[in-house]
């Protein structure tokens, strides 16, 4: 059976405690069947899509996606940084799933919880962001 690999930035709830825990880099493999030659994933819902651009110099601090999003990046290199110092850029041509996000009622922490992001080069970034319908 072939498969895709998706890069997916998250965080876990825990339900003991109502806390977050920091955000962390995995990945999702998804099941893709032959259509004579094409192949191709089953469906998977979303509720909207945004085009997106951001100059050079484009910083955000901690924080969090909230609801899932695939993000493909279309030109520019855009760095998510993690809590722990991991850090990985994608460049034109990559996409990932940013689905971090706090416990329902949890007040964001900002020593804790979330992610940077940052344009890194000249090149303005341009992306396209789909809102997805179920955590990946």
């Amino acid at each position: 059976m072939k498969t895709i690999d998706v890069t997916v930035l998250t965080s876990d709830c825990s339900t003991d405690n109502n806390q977050t825990s920091p955000s962390y880099f995995t990945h999702k493999n998804y099941s893709i069947d032959d259509y004579n030659g094409l192949f191709i994933t089953e469906r998977i819902e979303s509720q909207n899509f945004r085009h997106r651009m951001s100059e050079p110099g484009y910083f955000s601090s901690w924080h969090v996606a909230g609801d899932p999003t695939l993000i493909i990046i279309r030109a520019g290199t855009l760095r998510l940084g993690l809590r722990n110092g991991e850090f990985r850029d994608f460049s034109a041509g990559d996409m990932f799933i940013a689905q971090d996000h706090l416990h329902k009622d949890e007040v964001f922490n900002n020593e804790l919880h979330g992610h940077t992001a940052e344009l890194i080069g000249k090149r303005p970034l341009l992306a396209v962001h789909l809102k997805l319908t179920q955590k990946a």
